[in-house]
């Protein structure tokens, strides 16, 4: 149902999954090593491409899209700019954002600048202000082997049974591939907390936000607690639907995909 196809944003190959039919839904990934919009959301694209009209996009740098050809390679500005130009790839009218871990983030950013955008659906969300933890920042350093992902991923879930060779084998194929590895690594070069210190949300931005928003967010999140992100933001947003998943890490629409699609169905229809 989904098909796999490519697009120029600022000269930059893109490569993104569309289809389906239904309500218009743009959705984003979040960033780390390996991260493509087929890691964080892969059991529950074809659900949604039954309801929905998809387009879910490999973020530049990350998945099959192309590089940023110069530093600063994590540019938050430009995945915005990116956002919005898959955006004019869905139908003409009202639509919607799907987004995940920094995704989620990017999601209301784009929300508060795009009144097309009426509903958006946050996943393991950043947005607020916190010291980056531990498990966050060894995720981010984790370029060196597989076993150093694996431990990496293994704070990415509540059980980390979840991690499957396949799942590793998937991101280190990203990471291995030519000089893939150092892009990543300068592009989350220590200090790290700069990076989540760049995603926050801030007061203007909020106040801008029309679109109906829920936020679904693991319990045991390791790399982004939930009282220091989702709720943090909420309490921003107090029109915001909020829904705590027990025994959940940061991992969630693979952690809990019926909850996930269940979710997105109440709201996309």
């Amino acid at each position: 149902m989904l098909e796999s196809k490519t697009v120029k944003v600022e000269g930059i190959d893109v490569h993104y999954w569309a289809g389906g039919t239904g309500f218009p839904l743009l959705m984003l990934h979040g960033v780390g090593p390996g991260t493509s919009i087929q890691g964080n959301f892969g059991p529950v694209l074809e659900p949604l491409a039954a309801r929905c009209r998809i387009v879910a996009v490999d973020l530049i740098g990350f998945g099959a899209s192309g590089r940023k050809p110069n530093p600063p390679y994590f540019d938050l500005d430009l995945w915005l700019r990116q956002s919005e130009a898959m955006l004019a790839l869905l139908p003409d009218g009202e639509c919607g954002v799907a987004g995940h871990s920094m995704g989620g983030a990017l999601a209301l950013k784009l929300a508060a600048r795009n009144p097309r955008i009426t509903k958006v659906l946050t996943s393991s969300s950043v947005g607020a202000p916190y010291p980056i933890p531990s498990a966050l920042d060894r995720f981010w350093a984790a370029t060196a082997d597989k076993s150093q992902l694996r431990a990496a991923m293994s704070d990415m879930v509540q059980d980390a049974s979840a991690i499957t060779d396949a799942m590793i084998d998937d991101r280190y194929r990203f990471l291995s591939s030519g000089d893939y590895a150092a892009y990543f690594a300068e592009m989350f070069a220590a200090p790290r907390q700069r990076y989540l210190d760049c995603a926050v949300l801030t007061d203007a931005e909020l106040a801008a936000i029309r679109a109906r928003v829920m936020m679904l967010h693991g319990r045991d999140d390791k790399p982004c607690p939930v009282s220091l992100t989702t709720m943090a933001v909420a309490a921003r947003l107090p029109a915001a639907d909020v829904r705590l998943l027990g025994r959940c890490g940061h991992n969630l629409p693979r952690e809990r995909t019926a909850d996930y699609l269940e979710a997105a169905g109440a709201l996309f229809g």
